[in-house]
């Protein structure tokens, strides 16, 4: 249990670390280093949707032969489905600034907390959901694996961490508060990978649909925040570069250790 538990908290980490810029950097961050960070990440989290959640979860349906997509398949719509809901009930960053009712109703700080929260719910059940596996000892999941999951998302959350306290400090937060705000940014990921573990038993018979709902969710938000807020302004490759470089390292540890 306490290497489930280090697994589930090192995501945690990854954010707190990051967060933690705000005391060594002054300022917002520059263009170019938001598209590097946000290329990375976007990397990390594609290479992870691909070698940690989908291609086991068709691992594990291979009793059904030519079929073994379609658990994956259903998975991963319901994961994208999950998270279109989740974007239009939920109000963040990425609001339409012509929206003035909902703008005056909600700070930008709330804004940027809720949009953090809704993309670390899908990490948080990715790590969850894997550790539940090697709990159950479902065939294709290993501790390296799973460790592997929860060190991409932590290099994932680093970047991420630092996006959020960053601009908050730039915007008037004092210094304390915005690495507050950063740090509680990533609370819900131990906490959602808490509870899908908690709920064992009904996760286990539906770890295929599990495994590629989580991927379905995470590449969700790959698409529809990183790589437009990435690709925002001025044409540059560097988050092209970055999110090559990032899927790269991603494959290697889940590789290396899986």
């Amino acid at each position: 249990m306490k290497d489930i538990l280090i697994g589930l908290l090192i995501p945690f980490l990854g954010t707190t670390l990051g967060s933690g810029c705000v005391y060594l950097l002054k300022g917002k961050l520059k263009r170019n280093t938001e598209r590097i960070l946000q290329g990375f990440a976007a990397g990390v989290m594609t290479a992870a949707s691909v070698w940690s959640l989908l291609i086991p979860a068709m691992e594990q349906s291979e009793h059904l032969e030519r079929m073994a997509f379609l658990p994956s398949l259903v998975g991963l719509a319901l994961g994208i489905a999950f998270m279109l809901v989740l974007d239009e009930v939920v109000p963040h960053m990425h609001l339409d600034e012509s929206e003035e009712g909902m703008r005056s109703a909600i700070s930008k700080t709330g804004k940027m907390m809720l949009a953090v929260t809704i993309h670390n719910i899908p990490e948080g059940m990715a790590v969850g959901v894997l550790y539940a596996g090697l709990l159950s000892g479902s065939s294709g999941i290993s501790a390296a694996g799973a460790l592997a999951l929860s060190l991409g998302i932590a290099i994932q959350n680093f970047p991420e961490g630092a996006i959020i306290s960053m601009p908050l400090r730039a915007n008037g937060e004092g210094v304390h508060r915005s690495f507050l705000l950063g740090v509680l940014s990533g609370a819900v990921e131990p906490v959602a990978g808490g509870l899908t573990i908690l709920a064992l038993n009904a996760v286990v018979p539906a770890m295929p649909y599990l495994l590629s709902f989580a991927a379905g969710a995470m590449i969700y938000v790959v698409v529809e925040e990183l790589i437009p807020e990435m690709s925002e302004g001025v044409h540059s490759n560097l988050g092209t570069i970055f999110f090559a470089a990032g899927f790269a390292v991603m494959m290697a540890l889940d590789t290396a250790l899986g």
